[in-house]
């Protein structure tokens, strides 16, 4: 538990920096709900849910008043929907996605995760199903998440699985264009994604986790802010020296160990009430658009002048080392990503930053080489080549399969407008400009399709 001091520190925190709970997840397994028949599979999918779900917002509610630490977002992740709803075809897929949007509503969580496939190596018959269904699928509910691993460092990156997922963005932002192309803000891609990760459009249950578990991602960037900002105003590391980037890891790992504690204790709790088995405490520092609560700002803190002058890519990489060395000691149970987001509409220093030209995506790529994702909510023209989106994609993933991390891809490209203007979703999502994508032609790279391979991991006797 936390010591008196560390209360005390926490109580602060909450007055005045912007700690939260910002996500607790419940895990459930749809293994058992399989069956060939879809009215069959949906009710025992909807009744597992009801069964674990039906409590979780209460709950959370309980514990976050109890504690005063508000928990933001209540959600779920279930298994790989690709590979439960195998049977059935791209329609039927839609009426799944459609299932759990129901539960998901009827449980008042905020998202559900895991309409989800695993494509790194090849396509199974439920895995073009569901790429099939998303447009529909994301079109036509309101609460689902998708997530499309196309890539790892074991197994290398599927190109035809990128070469489709650039068209289906495409498509699925058509087919959301009156509302900005907004399901594509529900749709993530991704190389080496965790099983456990709390965080949407991400979450999903992977098959080797437990039946039924909560997950719980913790975020605080101002907090993060307000501690550098103290000790950069202290002008000294408290031991009579002056104060150097050694001391400001410091003192970011020093404050994402606090702010870790926190989060499994929240967890842990939830999950004694619910009687189910706490899993992570995924430390990422994610944004939202309020002012105070920015992964942006910290950069100023840390003395650039805005994210984006040179140097980002040496603080972020600090940062996010802090960040998981502070959770890794506060906790034996960290997970998921743990580390700094960079997501643009739900920064608004680092939309401010992409507006002003500061940021593209040149420099938002190299970014992702040493943070926890990738390339996050990002704004691009409607009329983008389906290739172009895609060699993206296959650029980020290669950094994540060469360097052994996750990686991902969010991309909104907008129905109807083009660079310079603007794009709201509301709430958590935030707003953005539309910037400018790389110049150049990939169509006939990425019409070779086939598998860029895996590198070289180690070489034994």
């Amino acid at each position: 538990m936390l010591s008196e001091r560390e209360v005390i520190s926490t109580l602060n925190m909450l007055r005045n920096e912007h700690l939260d709970v910002r996500t607790v997840t419940l895990g459930v397994s749809l293994f058992d709900c399989v069956s060939h028949d879809l009215e069959l599979f949906t009710a025992n999918v909807k009744a597992k849910l009801r069964r674990y779900a039906s409590q979780l917002v209460a709950v959370c509610n309980e514990v976050g008043d109890k504690y005063g630490i508000p928990v933001v977002n209540k959600r779920i992740s279930v298994s790989p929907v690709a590979v439960v709803g195998a049977p059935f075809g791209p329609d039927g897929m839609v009426r799944i996605c459609k299932a759990l949007d129901e539960a998901a509503k009827e449980a008042g969580v905020d998202f559900l995760g895991g309409f989800t496939t695993l494509v790194e190596k090849g396509f199974a018959n439920g895995d073009r199903s569901l790429i099939e269904a998303l447009p529909q699928a994301l079109a036509e509910t309101d609460r689902i998440c998708s997530s499309i691993n196309v890539a790892s460092s074991r197994s290398g990156i599927n190109m035809d699985a990128v070469a489709l997922m650039g068209r289906q963005i495409l498509n699925v932002a058509e087919a959301t264009a009156e509302r900005g192309g907004i399901g594509c803000a529900k749709l993530v891609v991704f190389a080496n994604i965790p099983q456990d990760v709390p965080f949407m459009a991400g979450a999903y249950l992977g098959v080797g986790e437990p039946d039924v578990v909560i997950n719980v991602g913790v975020s605080g960037p101002g907090v993060v802010k307000k501690a550098l900002d103290r000790a950069r105003e202290a002008g000294h590391n408290g031991k009579g020296g002056r104060l150097t980037l050694l001391d400001m890891a410091e003192v970011i790992k020093r404050t994402a160990y606090k702010v870790t504690r926190v989060g499994e204790m929240i967890g842990t709790e939830v999950a004694t009430r619910l009687g189910i088995p706490f899993g992570v405490a995924d430390l990422s520092l994610a944004p939202t658009p309020a002012v105070g609560d920015s992964v942006g700002e910290i950069f100023q803190s840390m003395g650039l002048s805005s994210i984006g002058a040179p140097g980002t890519t040496a603080v972020l990489a600090m940062l996010n080392d802090a960040v998981k060395k502070g959770g890794a000691f506060a906790s034996s149970s960290v997970g998921g990503l743990s580390g700094a987001f960079i997501p643009v509409s739900e920064d608004s220093s680092i939309e401010a930053a992409a507006t002003s030209g500061l940021l593209g995506l040149e420099k938002l790529e190299a970014m992702t080489s040493v943070c926890s994702v990738g390339l996050d909510m990002i704004a691009i023209p409607g009329d983008t080549p389906a290739a172009t989106i895609s060699g993206i994609i296959a650029d980020e993933m290669a950094i994540g399969m060469i360097n052994h991390k996750t990686t991902a891809v969010r991309l909104i490209p907008v129905p109807g407008k083009g660079v310079g203007e603007e794009v709201s979703f509301g709430g958590l999502l935030g707003k953005a400009a539309i910037i400018p994508v790389p110049k150049g032609e990939a169509t006939d790279f990425i019409d070779l399709g086939g598998r860029i391979p895996a590198p070289i991991h180690s070489l034994k006797n």
